[in-house]
């Protein structure tokens, strides 16, 4: 079987050749026998998706994309202009939106993950009081946490993040709105609020592809390098119906010892912990058939 190409980010210095947070893993790619070809993140995300697929060899044929997180309109504008070369990714963008921000994933995952709300919105708005105290009136009562449709702002828990109790729409709004300042241009999608879960010990990410369970590595901002293996029974079935090929679950115990999905995200633009050998990355992209049956677009 051959090898599956996959899609890296240049370095913005040297347009020929991987940016170097995913060199490692390009290496590996080619030492294993694949085609690795470069796309310009800073065209795309510019707007001229064209000129980020220049160095795309036409004829290319399906491929992963593996970089930096792409706005999923960026993300369908990538798709655009490959199939102008006669390339296609293999995570169509409607799967990408599914698995990249969470009003795509959370209906699959509601018994598994905290109860969430949300409200679109764009960069720069804050959604008015009465429309946070809609949403924050169907979650428990309690505290809760704040984030955009793919973020959070975790390193400013106090300010941008958590919520100590949900009924003070007040406050609610205070940490909505220095999390919209703080995100500036870069607010994915809009708000989501979601109920607060106490966790214990480290996160852990485990790689799926095509519904199976295939790489667990510690979150990438985790200082453990090993873990405890999680209880992942409950997560096959939500997986498989999300329907993405390549996705990331985020899992950590909850204080009564129950494993819970913290985020999920499309895998094409999940990071790896520093631990994590880039060759056990890279055998999951290169030995992935082309496509799966009832993965389709």
């Amino acid at each position: 079987m051959s090898s599956t190409p996959v899609l890296f980010c240049a370095d913005p210095l040297n347009p020929r050749a991987v940016d170097g947070h995913f060199a490692p893993e390009a290496r590996q790619v080619r030492a294993s026998g694949g085609t690795v070809a470069l796309i310009d993140h800073d065209a795309l995300l510019a707007g001229d998706a064209e000129r980020a697929v220049a160095r795309v060899p036409r004829g290319l044929g399906a491929a992963w994309y593996r970089g930096w997180m792409i706005p999923t309109d960026g993300y369908a504008a990538l798709d655009l202009a490959l199939a102008a070369r006669d390339a296609r990714l293999l995570v169509p963008p409607e799967h990408y939106r599914a698995a990249h921000q969470l009003p795509g994933w959370y209906g699959t995952f509601a018994a598994v993950t905290p109860a969430s709300g949300w409200l679109p919105t764009a960069p720069g708005v804050v959604p008015e009081a009465a429309e946070l105290a809609r949403v924050a009136r169907a979650l428990p009562a309690g505290p809760g946490i704040v984030k955009d449709y793919v973020k959070s702002r975790k390193h400013e828990w106090d300010e941008a993040c958590f919520v100590p109790e949900l009924t003070d729409v007040a406050g609610l709004r205070r940490v909505v709105a220095r999390l919209v300042e703080l995100q500036e241009e870069f607010l994915a999608g809009g708000v989501v609020v979601r109920a607060f879960e106490r966790f214990v010990g480290e996160e852990a990410r485990v790689w799926w592809l095509d519904g199976e369970p295939r790489l667990l590595t510690p979150h990438p901002d985790s200082d453990a390098h090993a873990m405890v293996t999680p209880d992942l029974d409950q997560l096959r079935g939500p997986v498989r119906d999300l329907g993405v090929r390549f996705v990331t679950t985020d899992v950590a115990r909850r204080d009564d010892g129950v494993w819970r999905v913290v985020e999920v995200g499309d895998a094409q633009v999940s990071d790896l912990h520093r631990a994590t050998a880039p060759e056990e990355f890279a055998a999951l992209l290169t030995d992935a058939p082309p496509s799966t049956s009832g993965n389709e677009a």
